[in-house]
């Protein structure tokens, strides 16, 4: 009878370097399972998932939704029923864009969308560069992909910046388009008009596409809202989002991506497109035909989604103007703040020791590449008494 070996190498033989990540649990993670287990008490300050947070859905109307002849019927479209696509060109006439149903492609996730258009762009080893910091997702959709990501750094002044000497120094004769997070998680900070316009020159000479995660882009926190990136003619753009954070409905699995610009160049890219999903058809009849119906229930949910943020936001706000330890960074939009804490040990140690002390679980900073320590994430969406607990503790730690 023969040995199996279970060795680091083995693994490497046996299975694609491409899935050769570093599967150990990090020590957070570990304790936050611990205590769970433990029943003891957790503050989650990391809230992501909307359908856990308390708030209230329409839940008879997104149900009958799905009660519809027309999802017993098999009808594949490479693209998607021209029903919900037509379903999201018309959420993006709210925004004021005009967007045709013919240059929008569904998927089941951003995930996917991202997947699709690595695909399109890139040979095995291309680049694609990826701001700094931003959510760690895009290492492993890469690696999935065979495509090298290449960071270019935001840096903070008076609000967040693109640093523009630094992108256009990461690019090489392998990089085929620049990702943007718009607006950015965690930052929350818009790409700015001005950026916009040196990012099509840039791109447009560089032959590079755009690539623009717009998931956030509802939800404002004050002043004039960006412009999405879905009518960009000034370069190849890729413009993603889809109902997970636009309705609070991450369960139901409805993205898409938009693509835009040069008339030409955005026909092959659509009928390239096409072919990729036409190969996988993943997109499901019911959640295509409850479509419209699902985007209409976003309203009443981003009614109360933003009341919590600004209410969490003031109170967070409240408590730092008690202390003067600690201070949080300009935020434009989305569903996190970042708060900048003395640097006196790693952030990692430093949410390890409020875990396990204060029962209180956040992000440090280097989960999203933050360039130094000093910074944690905290979700806005925590309902606010545990939101008004948990940041006491925090603060308490100063």
């Amino acid at each position: 009878m023969s040995t199996q070996p279970t060795g680091v190498s083995y693994w490497r033989k046996m299975f694609s370097t491409r899935t050769n990540w570093n599967l150990t649990t990090t020590q957070l993670a570990e304790s936050l399972a611990r205590l769970r287990a433990g029943k003891r008490k957790v503050i989650d300050l990391s809230a992501s998932n909307p359908t856990e947070c308390g708030f209230r859905y329409d839940g008879s109307s997104i149900l009958k939704a799905f009660i519809n002849p027309a999802a017993l019927k098999y009808s594949p479209d490479p693209r998607g029923l021209r029903s919900a696509r037509m379903a999201v060109g018309e959420y993006y006439l709210a925004l004021r864009e005009n967007v045709v149903a013919d240059d929008i492609v569904l998927t089941t996730s951003t995930s996917e969308a991202y997947s699709f258009v690595f695909r399109l762009l890139c040979n095995p080893g291309d680049e694609l560069l990826i701001p700094s910091p931003s959510y760690p997702l895009f290492d492993y959709l890469a690696d999935l992909q065979d495509v090298k990501l290449v960071r270019y750094p935001l840096f903070y002044d008076h609000g967040w910046h693109i640093d523009f000497h630094a992108l256009k120094q990461a690019i090489t004769p392998r990089t085929r388009g620049v990702i943007l997070v718009n607006p950015n998680n965690p930052t929350g900070h818009y790409t700015k008009a001005g950026e916009r316009d040196t990012l099509n020159e840039l791109c447009a000479e560089q032959d590079l596409a755009i690539i623009s995660d717009e998931v956030f882009l509802d939800f404002n926190l004050g002043g004039a809202a960006a412009r999405s990136f879905v009518s960009n003619e000034g370069a190849l753009t890729f413009t993603m989002s889809g109902i997970s954070k636009i309705c609070g409905l991450p369960q139901m699995k409805l993205a898409w991506m938009a693509v835009s610009g040069p008339e030409a160049t955005k026909r092959e890219a659509l009928g390239r497109l096409e072919m990729i999903a036409d190969t996988f058809l993943s997109m499901n009849a019911p959640v295509q035909v409850a479509a419209p119906s699902l985007l209409a229930q976003r309203h009443g949910f981003q009614e109360q989604l933003m009341a919590r943020v600004r209410a969490n936001l003031a109170e967070l706000d409240s408590q730092l103007a008690e202390q003067k330890e600690c201070s949080r960074l300009d935020v434009e939009a989305g569903w996190y703040a970042v708060l900048r804490v003395p640097a006196t040990r790693s952030d990692e140690e430093l949410a390890l020791e409020l875990l396990e002390t204060s029962g209180v679980y956040l992000h440090p900073g280097h989960f999203y590449e933050f360039s130094g320590d000093g910074y944690l994430v905290v979700s806005l969406i925590t309902p606010e008494r545990e939101f008004e607990e948990g940041i006491e503790q925090v603060l308490g730690m100063y």
